[in-house]
């Protein structure tokens, strides 16, 4: 299998044009900008001074402006056209694995740079939190256009795992920890893992943002983690830590142990209401993601 390198990524913006990550609206509602507006504490940007008018809000007067000329002025302000998306990227070392089409890194990689385009193409601004189990996690300020895609794609290659390896508990709670000082209020983020850890420490921290920003869980899975080994033996394990595994003895513990992981994952999504989206390591990729772009539950 084939470790996606940045030339696979970049020309993935072709594949973007046309999709979007905000919902299709009336017309007349674009007048109002292209998302959701301040209810989820989205900011304001101030726009201009002017002579006050009966119905205008008391609130906007500007002070300093009317002492100095003599008569009330007030603030106008303007919604903010565009929004943070931030990815998190989950790359520990556990990514490094697939029994179909590919590893279930190259699948995070692949999307996160699909949403990365659609996002950057849409006008929104956009950063990441890189985490690959071995450091503290990669920040990338938001930023527009090629400028924010194109630093983000280069992290996601070079933070790739490139050897088999355990999965790392914490690295998922150390990125959002890191990710939450830095939210904007209406920010979206967009959560690539495999959840390998669903904690009640997990559900905290996505619970504090998505309080005041939208949040979209992307789960990475693989045939084998789903269905268990073939009938027969199989020699699995990590690299010096190998052991023979009968398929057909181990398939009733394997398949209660992924209905329990399947389990704590639904219901982590919907206790805190965050739609939830299977990438499968079967599925080609971006097809998968290109069709669900398209779907008005998706979009925000």
């Amino acid at each position: 299998m084939k470790l996606p390198d940045l030339s696979d990524l970049v020309v993935l913006r072709a594949a973007a044009h046309g999709l979007s990550l905000h919902a299709h609206r009336p017309a007349m509602a674009q007048l109002y900008g292209g998302h959701r507006s301040a209810q989820r504490g989205r900011g304001l940007e101030f726009e201009e001074v002017r002579p006050y008018v009966p119905g205008d809000d008391a609130r906007t007067i500007d002070w300093r402006v009317t002492a100095r000329r003599g008569k009330p002025h007030t603030k106008l302000f303007r919604e903010e056209r565009e929004r943070p998306v931030w990815i998190v990227a989950d790359l520990h070392p556990g990514l490094f694995f697939g029994s179909k089409r590919q590893f279930k890194s190259a699948a995070l990689l692949q999307s996160a740079a699909l949403l990365a385009w659609v996002a950057a193409l849409g006008g929104d601004r956009v950063g990441a939190v890189i985490a690959n189990g071995s450091a503290a996690p990669q920040i990338l300020p938001p930023r527009g256009r090629e400028a924010g895609v194109l630093p983000i794609l280069q992290a996601l290659v070079e933070s790739q795992p490139r050897a088999p390896g355990a999965p790392v508990q914490t690295g998922l709670q150390i990125a959002l920890t890191t990710l939450r000082p830095l939210l904007q209020p209406g920010s979206l983020v967009l959560l690539l893992s495999d959840f390998a850890n669903v904690d009640a420490a997990l559900h905290d921290l996505l619970a504090g943002i998505r309080r005041q920003n939208d949040c979209r869980l992307l789960w990475l899975t693989d045939p084998l983690e789903r269905n268990g080994l073939p009938a027969g033996e199989h020699r699995v394990g990590l690299p010096h830590r190998l052991w023979w595994v009968n398929g057909q003895a181990s398939r009733t513990a394997w398949m209660a142990a992924w209905a329990e992981r399947e389990g704590r994952v639904k219901a982590l999504a919907e206790g805190l209401n965050l739609p939830l989206v299977k990438l499968d390591t079967a599925d080609a990729l971006p097809d998968s993601l290109i069709a669900l772009l398209k779907e008005p539950q998706w979009a925000l």
